[in-house]
């Protein structure tokens, strides 16, 4: 962090922010990974939201920082989407001239925490799991972003719409149709 922003934040308040950074950093990058589908790319749009919220939000209030965070991070993540569109477009057109080989990169592996309790729980947990991330990932963008920011972060519908930049008329909308796409693709996980 530059020397300039450590200045502008009293001791308290810069221990607030860490704080809140170790909180939604892990959560942000499964956010991040599973619209990706590439770690390394989900690792760089994190990094770079959290260094936007420190730079130009660090000194506001605490209750402002988790919308604040998500509309950044859900930006971020949608100008991803933006570069790798054009980055597509660029292939095609190095390939139709005998440039590039266009090699798409491969989806990443899910990586699994460690177990914390009977091999059988552990096997169904990480099934299940498992189902639920390719889950995620089938769903449209809006979808995606509406259920991880009001299921998995705990937004209201009011902070998630800031964060998606919509109505929130609209955060309901995707958020039901996410919940509705999910329960038909995990009725088997029902008990």
């Amino acid at each position: 962090m530059p020397q300039s922003d450590a200045i502008k934040r009293s001791p308290a308040q810069q221990a607030a922010l860490n704080r809140f950074l170790g909180e939604v950093e892990r959560r942000a990058f499964r956010m991040a990974e599973i619209a990706t589908r590439n770690p390394d790319e989900a690792l760089d749009v994190v990094q770079d939201a959290i260094l936007v919220l420190v730079r130009n939000y660090g000194d506001r209030s605490e209750a402002d920082w988790r919308p604040l965070f998500h509309r950044i991070l859900q930006s971020r993540i949608n100008d991803w989407y933006r570069r790798r569109a054009v980055r597509a477009k660029v292939l095609v057109v190095r390939q139709w001239f005998g440039g590039g080989d266009g090699d798409e990169l491969p989806d990443p592996i899910d990586t699994a925490p460690a177990p914390r309790g009977e091999p059988g729980e552990e096997v169904d947990n990480q099934r299940s799991g498992a189902a639920i991330i390719a889950a995620l990932k089938t769903l449209p963008r809006r979808q995606q972003q509406a259920f991880m920011l009001r299921a998995w972060e705990g937004l209201d519908v009011a902070a998630t719409a800031h964060a998606m930049g919509c109505s929130e008329g609209s955060v309901k909308t995707h958020y039901f149709r996410a919940t509705r796409a999910l329960q038909r693709q995990l009725e088997v996980f029902r008990p």
